[in-house]
């Protein structure tokens, strides 16, 4: 199957859809096409990878789908909104108060406690501090690293790393968490664990969660694969229960 369009389809409404998406970059007088006519719509509920060799346009395409790098032309609409009707500071908006995200570097502050770093974003949104600090620690006991809150970063594995940052995602509250390469800095049993808790993200707390990867254990767990080559969405695959969870 290859139209990401119709690899998954319900009543419901798609959380993201890309329309005909380009971003071309200039570079010494030549036009690099990074993301090339990408069409894709990712439903909630699932587990959705974006995977492809090295310079495939998968990070690039995340990017834009966060918001981050506008396309050069087509539309992207996220939660419902279309990014090329919205400002920066929307589109920030929107980042901070809708959206969790996770990266292969964790992204995590060195001189701040795993507890601090979660409650970042919630500084960040000016949460009242009573109930910033009970989002705080669900989060870190959801993930296991209750009795880790006040290590720093230095004090931790990369796999409780990576832990804190998903608690950092999840006490947001997000409809949406972006994740590029979650288990490209850990070995293959540390990104298992870490796979098991972004799984049980999606099934206990119903987050829909987006995945930019080439860890073939991330592709063989995902909902909906979305392949790239040189810039294109060149095939979807689905796995069957996901499909069949549609009707």
């Amino acid at each position: 199957m290859t139209d990401g369009q119709t690899a998954y389809s319900s009543s419901r409404e798609p959380l993201i859809t890309l329309s005909g998406v380009h971003r071309i970059y200039h570079l010494a007088g030549e036009d690099i096409h990074a993301v090339n006519d990408v069409t894709l719509d990712v439903w909630p509920g699932q587990m959705t990878a974006i995977v492809g060799r090295s310079g495939s346009g998968k990070t690039t395409l995340l990017n834009v789908i966060a918001g981050l790098d506008g396309p050069t032309r087509g539309t992207v609409r996220v939660l419902g909104r279309d990014f090329g009707q919205m400002g920066e500071r929307e589109r920030l908006d929107l980042r901070l108060n809708h959206l969790g995200f996770i990266f292969q570097s964790f992204g995590l502050m060195p001189l701040l406690s795993a507890r601090e770093n979660v409650g970042v974003p919630l500084r960040m949104r000016k949460m009242d501090p009573r109930e910033r600090e009970q989002r705080v620690d669900e989060a870190l006991a959801w993930v296991g690293l209750g009795s880790r809150a006040h290590h720093r970063p230095y004090e931790l594995s990369g796999g409780e790393q990576q832990r804190v940052a998903i608690a950092r995602a999840l006490a947001e509250g997000p409809e949406l968490v972006l994740a590029d390469e979650p288990t490209g800095q850990l070995d293959t049993r540390t990104g298992r664990r870490i796979l098991d808790l972004l799984r049980r993200m999606v099934e206990e707390r119903g987050v829909t969660l987006l995945v930019v990867t080439h860890d073939p254990q991330v592709m063989a767990e995902a909902d909906i694969v979305h392949e790239m080559r040189d810039g294109r969405l060149v095939e979807t695959r689905v796995k069957e229960s996901a499909a069949s969870s549609a009707t």
